[in-house]
């Protein structure tokens, strides 16, 4: 069952000021378990939205809108030429009945993903599992939206597979690592701001699974010391620097690490120590509205990169500017993986992963910049600065007409 409901009658807690409503709000209750699911489309573009499709228990309508409204701050942030929308399932993605459940939730989904919505993985749907989903009801692939638009879709799909599956350096796939290491550059770009050399520098980053594990791994590769990281058992913690290729090694499928078999130097703290580690960059990258105001004051980081979506709650990001501490956006910092994957579609990158990591680092780097040059300058938050050049992209694409999006 499914049931829309016009934004204006929508009650409830607004966590960030909302400068245009969403098109649509969609809420489906599972039929075989009562479980509640969420389209929100914040905005088409040429017919489009993109946004991933999350599963937790706990997940409100609320916050995927919200998640909604930052990936169409993402899309004209990079100037891609889709709308911003997202999924959710209230359910525990741990649980046997999941993937049933998300199999559900996108059969009732079919005409969104079928003609408008392009999703992929996120919390507690990892990229293959949704594949899966759409192969079995025939969709082939969860960009599916956009690649039937193709004159050939078949050659696209190729494309698609290609780039999501091609090796890296550590024994890992392109489209696994590409959203972590865009977060890892933007980490590198503010860095790089305040004139920072990697290998003197330090960081802290929530939640060790594709997202947090990738910036880990990337980090780490560029010599920073990656002094903590946490998952849902705790924070695991080494002042000299967590041997990270060691300990993704120990992760399950929920991205969780294997403590019988860790090194004697690492420290084991409670899950939310990491928010209080002594370190330059804190990344959040685990759960939305990780850092609010009952635990800003804890942070110890000269700066935040939200690899999260929604990683800070607005009241927490005033609370951190005012002592001096930038955040890096959410639609900027962990943008890597919506920008790449359009990049795919649209031909403008193929499955070298040296072109990609090229032009992520190029762009991301770029954008940190921009934003962190304000911030020193002016004292700019970077979320009003990227907002500004959003805007700017929306407002040129518009003027421009729109033309439709061609996928080769």
């Amino acid at each position: 069952m499914t049931t829309m409901q016009d934004p204006r009658g929508l009650a409830g807690e607004r966590t960030r000021p909302r400068t245009q409503e969403p098109m649509l709000r969609l809420t489906w209750t599972d039929p075989v378990t009562g479980t509640r699911g969420y389209l929100v489309v914040h905005t088409l573009v040429s017919g489009l939205a993109t946004g991933g499709t999350r599963m937790r228990a706990g997940c409100t309508l609320s916050e995927v809108e919200d998640l909604a409204r930052g990936m169409a701050a993402k899309t004209a942030t990079f100037d891609l030429p889709v709308g911003g929308a997202k999924g959710g399932i209230d359910f525990d993605p741990k649980d046997p009945g999941a993937v049933g459940v998300l199999e559900r939730f996108c059969q009732a989904m079919r005409p969104w993903l079928d003609a408008h919505w392009v999703t992929a993985e996120d919390l507690g749907v990892p990229q293959h599992l949704i594949d899966e989903v759409f192969e079995r009801l025939g969709l082939e692939q969860s960009y599916h939206a956009a690649i039937r638009r193709s004159p050939d879709p078949a050659r696209t799909l190729r494309r698609v597979h290609a780039g999501l599956n091609a090796p890296v350096p550590g024994g890992l796939l392109l489209g696994d690592v590409v959203g972590g290491y865009g977060v890892a550059q933007a980490c590198l770009g503010a860095a790089s701001a305040w004139g920072w050399e990697p290998a003197a520098r330090t960081v802290a980053i929530q939640g060790i699974g594709t997202m947090g594990g990738g910036a880990a791994w990337y980090l780490h590769e560029a010599g920073m010391r990656v002094v903590a990281v946490a998952d849902a058992a705790g924070t695991l913690y080494d002042a000299a620097g967590l041997d990270v290729p060691a300990l993704l090694e120990l992760r399950d499928a929920y991205g969780e690490v294997d403590r019988s078999r860790l090194s004697g130097s690492v420290r084991q703290l409670p899950r939310d120590a990491v928010v209080g580690v002594a370190a330059d960059i804190l990344v959040p990258a685990a759960i939305s509205y990780a850092l609010t105001p009952d635990n800003v004051a804890d942070v110890a980081a000269k700066v935040v990169v939200e690899a999260a979506n929604a990683a800070t709650t607005p009241e927490a990001e005033a609370m951190l500017a005012a002592r001096g501490v930038p955040v890096v956006p959410d639609f900027v910092a962990n943008a890597g993986a919506a920008a790449w994957a359009w990049w795919l579609l649209l031909g403008q990158v193929g499955a070298d992963p040296v072109d990609s990591f090229h032009r992520l680092q190029t762009e991301m780097r770029s954008k940190v910049a921009l934003l962190l040059a304000a911030w020193f300058a002016d004292g700019v938050p970077p979320r009003t600065t990227a907002e500004e050049l959003a805007a700017a992209n929306r407002a040129a694409r518009l003027a421009a007409g729109d033309a439709g999006v061609t996928i080769p």
